[in-house]
């Protein structure tokens, strides 16, 4: 099996249990405050790796301003995506909430063609096509299914915030693997662990500092329920850095949407937390979905 994919795997397990943390901090803290917890508590520990990775020989890369831009756009990209994400678990339960951003990877696709050139095979767009639908079926499992209980999904509030929620992580994803890719050039070779740890240190870095600057200005009283929550949140911060760091190595290795698709599987880890952590039952609806995205991975994945 290829390093990306043994690497993109890991990831979706980790986002799935940094996920499961921050639905636990939604508990005792704001949208706003659960979303940043993931940056700002993150920040050490993405740092440490970048320290890490120099002190073991690695080369640090000169960012451009092609790197700059892109891991920008990335960075802002991401924090609106992720605050709609923990906005929507107060709309549905935690494995459904999850599942209407599901369609980064058709969206990831698209801005890969648009931004470097990218095309997809026939294939591929086969199993990022499986792969929503599995999504489409689990967005509409605990509702009368019918050709217009799919279009009212679609079109519904919950669903316009999920598909926000998607497009932003796609553009975010085809952003950060140009950033990542930006570095290559000022290195001796090409070193996809300095390029992503290097690219995830920036924007970790500056979606904190532009979450804190909101909060100051608009949220203080965040500030105190970040800070009594401090021990859980350390705890996010440490696993989302990890999962983070395993996303910007799979996206410096293989196209952005090829890496989406893989990262699928999370929705299993997604149930399993589901139905083990928060005790809310599956409909068989979703584990049809769940099985169809699952299959569109292994399209993907077999010759």
């Amino acid at each position: 099996m290829e390093t990306w994919v043994l690497i993109t795997i890991a990831a979706a397990f980790l986002q799935n249990v940094r996920s499961a943390m921050q639905k636990h901090l939604k508990g005792v803290m704001g949208t706003t405050g659960a979303t940043f917890v993931r940056f700002g508590f993150g920040l050490p520990f993405a740092l440490l790796y970048l320290a890490l990775l120099w002190q073991a020989g690695h080369a640090l890369p000169v960012p451009d301003g092609t790197f700059l831009l892109w891991a920008t756009i990335g960075g802002m990209a991401q924090i609106a995506a992720t605050f709609l994400l923990v906005h929507l678990f107060s709309f549905r339960n935690f494995a459904v909430g999850t599942a209407y951003s599901r369609t980064e990877p058709a969206q990831a696709a698209l801005f890969g063609l648009l931004f470097l050139g990218e095309k997809a095979s026939s294939g591929a767009v086969v199993a990022i096509a499986i792969s929503v639908v599995g999504v489409m079926l689990i967005s509409v499992a605990r509702t009368t299914l019918s050709i217009r209980s799919l279009v009212t999904s679609v079109f519904s509030r919950t669903a316009g915030i999920g598909l926000l929620s998607g497009t932003l992580f796609g553009l975010s994803a085809v952003s950060y693997r140009s950033a990542s890719l930006a570095l290559a050039p000022s290195l001796p070779a090409p070193d996809y662990l300095m390029q992503a740890g290097f690219t995830l240190g920036f924007v970790i870095l500056l979606q904190t500092l532009a979450m804190l600057a909101w909060i100051v200005l608009r949220e203080p009283h965040e500030l105190g329920r970040i800070r009594r929550a401090w021990m859980p949140a350390a705890l996010v911060g440490f696993v989302g850095a990890s999962a983070s760091f395993g996303w910007f190595s799979a996206m410096t290795l293989q196209q952005a949407a090829m890496v989406k698709v893989v990262a699928q599987v999370e929705m299993l880890f997604t149930f399993a937390a589901s139905f083990f952590v928060f005790r809310e039952w599956i409909t068989r609806l979703e584990l049809i979905g769940s099985l169809l995205i699952v299959l569109g991975v292994v399209m993907l994945l077999v010759p």
